[in-house]
């Protein structure tokens, strides 16, 4: 887990607390991209979630099929509909960002959820603000759990930064493999 970071826990088992993560598109195609949604479901105290307005943010026909694979071997779950309180913080939002990135913002705040999104600018502030930072996570912080958890290798890592080479929110990823590296 992330310093500093707590599981906010919406659902519990037998034997741990699991913090429940809203999936923003923004990850969610890192990871679909990387073909690594799977890892999702081996992260410890984590499960994640998906909003049907995320969902239709899904386009190109490889990524909604391996969508559609996630759903089906329960790397993913679905969300139930939200309620009135949280249309009414949805409506706050989607004046200033998109429909995926209010949806699930509202979510997150309303429901006590983690929010995974690597949005910046405005969304990225107002999440802060709401929610805190520390109920932030962003593709690498995604990646960096997993590695600390011994799902993914340090060759896995160095694959998703050639694969996302582009994007410099992954900074952080790099130094983690770095570090495990040494």
């Amino acid at each position: 887990m992330l310093a500093g970071a707590r599981p906010v826990s919406t659902s519990l088992s037998a034997t741990r607390r699991v913090a429940t993560v809203v999936l923003d598109a923004s990850v969610l195609i890192n990871l679909l991209i990387l073909n690594r949604v799977g890892i999702l479901a081996e992260l410890p105290g984590y499960r994640f979630v998906l909003l049907d307005s995320v969902e239709q943010e899904i386009r190109r026909p490889r990524h909604q099929t391996l969508l559609t694979t996630a759903f089906e071997h329960g790397f993913v779950d679905r969300a139930a509909s939200a309620s009135p309180e949280e249309l009414k913080i949805f409506a706050q939002y989607i004046a200033s960002m998109g429909l995926g990135e209010a949806a699930c913002l509202a979510a997150a705040e309303h429901r006590g959820w983690l929010l995974a999104s690597d949005e910046r600018g405005l969304c990225r502030s107002i999440a802060a603000t709401r929610l805190g930072a520390s109920r932030i996570l962003t593709t690498s912080d995604i990646l960096t759990i997993a590695l600390q958890s011994g799902v993914i290798r340090i060759a896995d890592i160095r694959d998703a930064m050639s694969k996302l080479e582009w994007d410099p929110r992954l900074d952080a990823l790099q130094h983690t493999a770095r570090a495990v590296a040494q």
